[in-house]
């Protein structure tokens, strides 16, 4: 399937966050082939979704549509939203752990390490390429979004204690997926 027709496919009024272990997190991302009315109209109602749930970042896949883009409010305000389309990571400088939780791991927080700084390349909804140098928390969600279009989840950064001390709350996902 391509990306306009993943695309075209979602129903918009019925969408939202997925939780684990949702098979649509491990896909890996299909790349957008063009900008379009379809494509803006997800990813406002991604934005929707993420600040309805709290969140500063969100992948389309996280939505249940497996393709390569991903919005973020590093400073959870409305007009700090940012989309990258097909991004690629291009840069990356220093590391920090900090602690790091997921709209599709509600609950589940932990310290994850990561670059401090990374130039990413995408294309923006006016269809432009651009590259952009973000640091700190908006790096953090960088990644951690990219992660996801290449079916990486929070649970893979989680070291055997972290999967220790989380082992109720992830089985609960598991089941509540498996229930449904």
């Amino acid at each position: 399937m391509t990306s306009k027709e993943k695309i075209q496919s979602a129903d918009l009024k019925t969408i939202t966050v997925l939780h684990y272990p949702a098979s649509q997190l491990r896909a890996i991302a299909t790349p957008i082939e063009q900008v379009d009315a379809d494509l803006i109209a997800l990813a406002q109602k991604m934005f929707e979704l993420m600040f309805e749930f709290k969140g500063v970042g969100l992948a389309a896949s996280q939505v249940g549509v497996t393709v390569r883009m991903f919005c973020a409010s590093p400073t959870f305000c409305p007009e700090d939203v940012h989309v990258y389309i097909n991004p690629k990571i291009v840069s990356v400088e220093g590391s920090a752990t900090e602690e790091e939780g997921c709209l599709s791991f509600p609950g589940i927080f932990t310290k994850v390490k990561r670059a401090q700084r990374v130039t990413i390349t995408a294309t923006g909804l006016d269809g432009n390429e651009f590259t952009q140098t973000v640091e700190g928390l908006h790096s953090r969600i960088c990644l951690h979004e990219n992660d996801h279009l290449d079916g990486l989840v929070l649970l893979d950064k989680m070291g055997a204690v972290a999967k220790l001390a989380n082992r109720k709350a992830i089985k609960a996902l598991e089941e509540n997926t498996l229930s449904l």
